[in-house]
């Protein structure tokens, strides 16, 4: 391959909302540039970017995969992204490390809610865009419906500069309104056949090409001047003003096409390389010195200190550990040690590699805005910055969301609880919105994500990668007992069976503490009617009956034992007969102590557009459910809530399908309440039945 300067790279992502041919765009994208000898497609499996088994199986992008092609002596590089918000965080690592995007809307389906998360993204890290409206040639496809879709959604300028000709099943071509040109398929690599445009569209073209030359002399303040003495722009005023604005964020060029029939995509590659930034345009990376807290630059410049910071990791049972990287500065060659800031760490660097979707193309040298690929880097993982010992930098990581959806898992062959732990450890390396935790109370392993597909999908990779098979189930809710009243009560042990015998007895006063207490024991025994080598064996029992629970096999909480009386016989007692008459005399009592349920709740946060508040406030309600405040955040609606842990478990599916994949929610645990009566008692009753059985 050519060795490129940085000015001559661009590199994007492709986002959009799941179902818009993302992935088949850039396929298409491959095939027309010459990087691929034939055009690859999601439905037969043959796409060289959609390459796991879960994604073949799905028909969806599950993870991000990058690769890089060439057009009019460019490299390109590319990072498809999925379109589901389970893995909007792998969207987010990838936008967080290019310099453009390129955002993908469907003809029919106008701009839906993953395509109004991405531009926020976009919005977040300043990245140029442009739009492409795909799949013109399906059914009731309507490219100015399309448009008014994303003019009405997003605040910044959009403007056309391709009309499509036809539509549907006549979908032939599309004009584009800069140059002047018709442009109809790519029959194979290259660029597409130019024609004229027809007669019967010259009146729209030329009323949509004067809003275009607007929307740009609008952009730019010289630009705008000259249009308003001359009423015209000449060609380059317009390709340079047009790059201006979008560079700026101040315009946003709307495109049309059909990838899956190679319509507009020659002269999308001709405005990806004509009007996009390169590294070299972007300005300096913002970091800080790893020792002060300093604030640090760095420029794209080749002879500058080398930086980069990791935005995937690869778990590969074979290849081992792939680490890929955004070059922010200065050059990396093959076989060098790299400085890791974040860990205070040196890796080895062995071969470096391009990365070509499953597969990677060895380099000898990466520069400031390529994207890499390392293997076998030992401790090094998302969100890492690496760089030089000698000039030290630390950028910001993208943070890491917190789970939304949990499973209990069990293996499917005994033995194997080990090789879960470890197999999910790999899978952690690679996808950090995987939490891995064990109940201590519930006794179960407890794997959460962002949503059922998100977990779903890793339960399948590590059956494939690992060999490990799991059973997900619902998981127990981690429920405590207490109580609100006081007795005092005897528990009395006594056992002759020949020989020596074993006799423990013991008074005690049970009263509740608050919330949160936990557990408090007082030996108030005067004198010597229970010898004090015995007390602490009382204490050990009610510590063992109140773990076990009394009313539904759940841990007591939040109560006090005072020790007050008892009787002890010099041969018969022990430790075991006094922790026996303790225990029997905690499990008495607190029967006597109107014993009662306590319930998880969560403080929960529920982000959504203003036309669901209803619906998601009435289903709250219906979760006894409540409402502490509302907020907005831009166009949406921020709802702050308390809820009980066992009414949100399935909540992340309810929520997406009462708000069309609009609504996202995080959750905190908060604090413990009582159950209500009518829950208890079914609770209680299967506690009851499941022992008998």
């Amino acid at each position: 391959m050519a060795k490129y300067e940085t000015k001559s790279l661009r590199n994007l992502a492709v986002v959009g909302h799941g179902g818009t041919g993302k992935t088949s765009l850039c396929e298409s994208l491959l095939f027309v540039s010459g990087k691929t000898e034939r055009l690859g497609k999601v439905d037969d499996g043959s796409s060289s970017l959609d390459f796991e088994p879960e994604e073949q199986k799905r028909r969806i992008s599950i993870t991000s995969a990058a690769t890089f092609t060439e057009w009019d002596k460019n490299k390109i590089t590319i990072i498809d992204t999925p379109g589901d918000s389970n893995f909007a965080f792998d969207i987010k690592c990838s936008m967080s490390v290019v310099d453009n995007t390129l955002i993908v809307v469907d003809a029919v389906g106008g701009v839906e809610f993953q395509t109004q998360k991405v531009w926020e993204i976009a919005d977040e890290y300043n990245l140029p865009r442009i739009i492409f409206v795909n799949r013109m040639d399906r059914e009731r496809a309507n490219f100015q419906t399309a448009l008014a879709s994303i003019k009405s959604k997003f605040k910044q300028k959009t403007t056309a500069v391709f009309l499509p000709i036809g539509a549907e099943d006549k979908f032939t071509g599309v004009v584009d309104l800069i140059g002047m040109k018709a442009y109809l398929a790519s029959e194979g690599k290259g660029p597409a056949r130019t024609t004229e445009i027809p007669a019967a569209l010259m009146d729209e073209v030329k009323s949509c090409r004067e809003t275009m030359v607007e929307d740009i002399a609008e952009a730019d303040d010289e630009l705008m001047n000259k249009y308003l003495e001359t009423g015209e722009l000449s060609l380059e005023e317009l390709k340079t003003g047009l790059k201006k604005g979008i560079a700026a964020g101040a315009l946003v060029p709307v495109l049309c096409g059909s990838a899956i029939k190679n319509i507009g995509i020659s002269p999308l590659l001709d405005l990806i390389v004509g009007s996009l930034r390169s590294p070299a345009d972007r300005e300096p990376m913002q970091g800080k010195k790893p020792q002060t807290g300093e604030a640090e630059e760095r420029k794209p410049l080749e002879d500058a200190p080398f930086s980069a910071i990791v935005f995937k990791t690869i778990a590969d049972p074979y290849a081992g550990r792939l680490t890929m990287f955004r070059v922010y500065s200065g050059k990396l060659s093959a076989d060098s040690n790299v400085y890791n800031a974040s860990k205070k760490i040196t890796e080895k660097f062995g071969h470096i590699f391009l990365p070509e979707g499953k597969t990677q193309k060895q380099t000898d040298i990466l520069i400031p805005g390529d994207i890499g690929v390392v293997a076998k880097l030992k401790e090094t993982v998302t969100g890492d910055t690496l760089c030089f010992e000698k000039a030290p930098v630390i950028f910001d990581k993208v943070a890491v969301p917190p789970p939304i959806m949990s499973f209990a898992i069990e293996p499917k062959t005994r033995g194997d609880e080990d090789k879960i732990a470890s197999s999910i450890h790999r899978l952690t390396e690679e996808d950090p919105t995987i939490v891995f935790t064990r109940n201590v109370e519930t006794k179960e392993m407890i794997l959460s994500g962002m949503g059922q597909v998100h977990i779903e999908v890793n339960i399948d990779k590590m059956k494939r990668k690992f060999g490990v098979e799991v059973n997900l189930n619902t998981p127990k809710i981690p429920y405590k007992e207490t109580i609100k009243g006081k007795t005092n009560i005897q528990g009395r042990y006594k056992k002759q069976s020949g020989g020596r015998g074993q006799f423990g007895d013991c008074w005690i006063d049970i009263e509740p503490l608050p919330r949160g207490s936990g557990f408090k024991f007082e030996d108030k025994i005067v004198g010597g009617v229970i010898p004090g080598q015995y007390r602490p064996a009382v204490e050990k029992g009610i510590v063992e009956a109140a773990a076990k629970g009394v009313l539904a096999g759940y841990p007591v909480v939040d109560f006090k034992i005072s020790l007050t009386d008892g009787s002890y016989h010099t041969v018969d007692s022990s430790e075991m007969a006094f922790k026996i008459a303790g225990s029997m005399a905690f499990q008495k009592g607190v029967m006597d102590c109107q014993p009662i349920l306590l319930e998880p709740i969560v403080n929960i946060s529920i982000e959504i557009p203003e036309e669901y508040m209803g619906d998601v406030i009435g289903d709250l309600n219906s979760r006894r459910g409540r409402v502490m405040g509302m907020d907005a955040n831009g166009s949406l609606q921020i709802i702050k809530g308390q809820v009980p842990l066992a009414e949100i478990l399935k909540y992340a599916p309810d929520l997406r399908s009462m708000t069309s994949g609009r609504g996202n929610f995080t959750y905190t645990e908060s604090h413990y309440e009582e159950v209500p009566s009518y829950i208890a008692e079914k609770i209680i009753a299967e506690f009851k039945k499941n022992k008998e059985e």
